[in-house]
């Protein structure tokens, strides 16, 4: 039954876009503005709502995607349950914020930005790091969904930062800032970053160089120049105590565009970058985080083809748009030179005494490959469709190797894969309605520990050495 409601549901969302799009764009008046702006000070948001069906998951919990959408996850608890439900932020983060930019003489440009994720189910602030206080020591068959998050309740969990721009001389920020690799993957990522279609919106794994809670850097410094069709970037930062980051960090990217051809190359590093590890590791009623400590050096190259078919797209000259996307990130990860003996997650979560500074004995390689296609239509429909494919050595976690054929424990080698696909219609600038579904799939050391395979807790036991979901949701998302 729950599944013939999944494809009733979204069936009607592409049903009711299908009807829209025959009314006409102009039949639907948009009652904002094109910005909220007063003298260089601009409010923005995103509100996205919807419905998902899920073979196999958790129940809502307080995690930024709402549902732990893929199984790409640390918390690994996927117990065969299906989930119907309303939910949130499936395409995009819900979020407000404002941002500044007022010219101040002679070619230069004040710049500025406060933002925060939220979720519109709750009106509360994004707060990844709260679900897994709230699962902690939950046997599997009670748990919600929990997984890390560096959006862990504080005021602005999104960017926050100051800094001036000329053209001449480019641009330069300070504050709370994504990293250079958040920034590329997300211009680069076919689904936009969507939490539920997309592994590189849903984990922060990529953009945080192999933790999710160094995707984003505070206290940072980031310069970036335009020349022509190229451009170059560097960031640094000196992370810091609750910032997901407890030694320095460093980034550099460049990259150019000709004739629908763009191109971006990034190299990062950093230094006691803080990953939250599974919330069954941590005592039941407890109110502290179990975390590991590690160095991250990532390099990563992504690129992307866009075709416009008539010279034009929407509001502009009739016309339609293909676009091509395909990425490549290499992430190596390795006992932290700087050991940390203690301190606190984002939003100042206190760690369990003595995080593991011995999670990678031996270097954990992570590869990330994807690759997609998007075509839009000056009708406002668009159909995207993605595949992300990810690959794990097998490396010695604690001293303690992998064994048994390589599916014993969660340091023996594995992969991942998904595939998605998504259809959107715009009704207008600030409002779209979406339907889509997306297949995942964890095998072998990336599946291990869930329920049913080796190295599960609570007393699972099975000789199955993958885990997969499938998701069905529909929504609708407003921007002003």
């Amino acid at each position: 039954m729950s599944r013939v409601l999944a494809y009733a549901f979204a069936l009607t969302g592409l049903v009711t876009a299908a009807q829209a799009a025959d009314l006409g764009l102009d039949s639907l008046k948009d009652p904002l503005p094109d910005t909220l702006s007063w003298h260089g000070v601009t409010v923005y948001g995103t509100v996205d709502v919807g419905y998902a069906y899920q073979t196999n998951g958790r129940p809502l919990g307080n995690v930024v995607s709402d549902l732990e959408y893929i199984p790409f996850t640390t918390t690994r608890n996927y117990t065969g349950q299906s989930i119907s439900t309303l939910t949130a932020n499936a395409l995009e983060q819900s979020k407000i914020g404002v941002k500044v930019e007022e010219g101040i003489g002679y070619g230069w440009t004040a710049l500025g930005k406060l933002e925060t994720g939220f979720n519109p189910m709750t009106g509360e602030l994004s707060d990844g790091c709260s679900s897994f206080i709230q699962n902690a020591g939950v046997h599997y068959n009670q748990q919600t969904s929990n997984a890390d998050s560096g959006r862990c309740g504080q005021a602005f969990n999104g960017p926050a930062y100051a800094g001036a721009s000329n053209p001449g001389y480019g641009t330069l920020t300070v504050g709370r800032q994504n990293s250079l690799q958040l920034d590329a993957i997300g211009a680069y990522d076919p689904m936009g970053l969507s939490y539920a279609f997309s592994l590189l919106g849903y984990s922060g794994t990529n953009g945080g160089s192999g933790n999710t809670q160094a995707a984003r850097w505070d206290d940072s410094v980031k310069y970036v120049y335009q020349y022509g069709p190229v451009h170059a970037a560097a960031m640094y930062s000196d992370g810091g105590n609750a910032t997901g980051m407890f030694g320095s960090g460093y980034g550099f990217n460049v990259g150019g565009s000709y004739r629908g051809f763009s191109l971006d190359a990034v190299y990062t590093r950093e230094h006691g970058a803080l990953g939250l590890q599974s919330s069954v590791n941590d005592p039941a009623g407890s109110q502290t985080l179990a975390a590991n400590i590690s160095d991250n050096e990532t390099w990563s190259i992504m690129g992307k083809y866009t075709y416009d078919l008539a010279g034009g797209f929407k509001d502009e000259a009739p016309g339609a748009k293909l676009t091509f996307f395909g990425g490549y990130t290499h992430i190596d990860q390795a006992n932290p030179k700087d050991p940390v003996l203690s301190g606190f997650a984002a939003g100042g979560y206190p760690l369990t005494v003595s995080p593991d500074n011995d999670a990678f004995t031996t270097d954990r390689i992570l590869q990330f490959f994807w690759t997609g296609a998007k075509y839009e239509l000056p009708s406002g429909w668009s159909f995207t469709a993605a595949y992300y494919y990810v690959t794990q050595n097998s490396f010695v976690a604690d001293h303690a190797p992998c064994t048994a054929g390589g599916v014993s424990k969660s340091d023996c080698a594995g992969s991942f894969n998904q595939g998605s696909f998504l259809v959107d219609y715009q009704f207008n600038k600030h409002f779209d309605v979406y339907a889509g579904v997306t297949y995942a799939r964890v095998d072998d050391g990336l599946a291990s520990g869930f329920p049913g395979t080796p190295g599960a807790k609570f007393g699972f036991a099975g000789t199955g050495t993958s885990v997969d979901t499938t998701d069905f949701v529909t929504g609708m998302r407003l921007k002003f």
